[in-house]
């Protein structure tokens, strides 16, 4: 986590997360055998959670939370965590803020019981809307001004446009086709970072994915050392994350955020499109930058919701965003893509950009090198980078 810039949130998005998952040979080795170790909770994990709702969630969906709640108040860590930016931060002190933050949690979970039988109705960005203290009143101009235009995030089912398969077969046809796609079995990309803070030098990466659902994305930093090497990675089982510079650092992905890694990887392969989700519509036609888009949606486990959007003309893929639960709020995370260009008969978005609730990052691709050998380490758990 960026603890010295303005706008950091605590959701390590990509928000957000923690651990998971033997294969007995026989009756015998099985009884012998030592038990998983249970998942832990965030309230035995970190000190001093004690909302009701926050300490019986896994560390990943604690960590998204802690993202929902500062982005629905414009809020970085520093607001409720004594000395959050230095080297002498205190996460468990009890300030004023936290305090309220526990009070309003438990007041949320009441009302969408009592209101909404348990439907999360009611969230923190319901009331804040990127403001301390809620308005209570609205501003005429408002009022009279353009409509609000944030959408829903549920999809209703459209009327009168094309059907999901009609617009994922439209999609799998501009890419390279479904033959030219069954072949792709790997790939790997290369190119620059760029984050919404700037570091000197700017960043390296790669990206390598395996089909059907194994995917790394690696940073580095060649002139900026400190910052260590930055990384997403899913084997295709257990997902890590690992920022150097986070409360976490490195650890590994469980819960809702383990399914949208997954997603991500099986998007790789455009191939797989319509088996990467459930229950997948159509939606109202839309626009993007004053494009028109043709949406679709669908859902996963642990309670994924995902809304694709692709250009009206191209049927090429513009935009994901991928939604996982949290207790006060969905945990969003957004991909971008563009400029598509063509390697090995395949079309691969060279620009791209993931944004979550703790940054953003830009991607620009240089190079893709597809159906190539990728060792077996390199979707394993990171190296450096500090555990917990």
């Amino acid at each position: 986590m960026k603890v010295w810039s303005r706008r950091l949130v605590p959701a390590l998005a990509v928000a957000g997360v923690v651990w998971l998952m033997g294969v007995a040979l026989n009756e015998r080795a099985s009884a012998q055998a030592p038990a998983p170790a249970k998942e832990k909770m965030a309230g035995e994990v970190f000190k001093n959670v004690t909302t009701s709702t926050l300490k019986n969630v896994t560390v990943a969906d604690f960590m998204g939370a802690m993202g929902v709640m500062a982005a629905a108040l414009a809020f970085d860590c520093s607001d409720c965590h004594t000395g959050a930016g230095t080297d002498k931060v205190v996460w468990e002190s009890d300030t004023e803020r936290k305090v309220i933050a526990r009070r309003m949690t438990e007041m949320v979970a009441v009302i969408n019981r009592d209101n909404f039988k348990g439907v999360q109705n009611v969230t923190c960005w319901t009331c804040h809307h990127g403001r301390s203290k809620p308005a209570t009143t609205i501003a005429l101009d408002m009022l009279y001004g353009a409509p609000n235009e944030e959408k829903d995030d549920i999809v209703a089912p459209g009327q009168g446009v094309p059907t999901a398969t009609q617009i994922l077969d439209k999609y799998i046809d501009a890419v390279g086709g479904a033959q030219k796609l069954a072949g792709l079995k790997s790939f790997i990309a290369t190119g620059t970072q760029g984050g919404y803070q700037r570091v000197r030098g700017g960043g390296q990466f790669q990206i390598f994915a395996k089909a059907p659902d194994q995917r790394a994305v690696i940073i580095s930093f060649k002139d900026a050392k400190d910052r260590g090497t930055q990384s997403r990675v899913y084997d295709g089982k257990i997902g890590w994350v690992n920022v150097p510079r986070s409360v976490l650092g490195e650890y590994q992905v469980t819960g809702s955020e383990l399914q949208g890694l997954r997603l991500d990887a099986m998007l790789s392969f455009p191939g797989q499109i319509k088996t990467a989700l459930n229950n997948l519509h159509s939606g109202f036609a839309d626009s993007i930058d004053g494009k028109e888009v043709n949406v679709v949606q669908g859902s996963g486990p642990n309670g994924l919701l995902a809304t694709m959007y692709f250009d009206k003309q191209s049927g090429l893929l513009t935009r994901v965003v991928r939604y996982s639960r949290s207790p006060i709020g969905h945990v969003s995370t957004q991909v971008d893509y563009g400029d598509y260009r063509e390697s090995g008969g395949i079309k691969f978005p060279f620009s791209y950009t993931f944004s979550w609730l703790d940054g953003k990052d830009a991607f620009q691709l240089t190079d893709v090198k597809t159906n190539v050998p990728i060792e077996a380490s390199v979707f394993g758990k990171p190296s450096g980078g500090t555990t917990h």
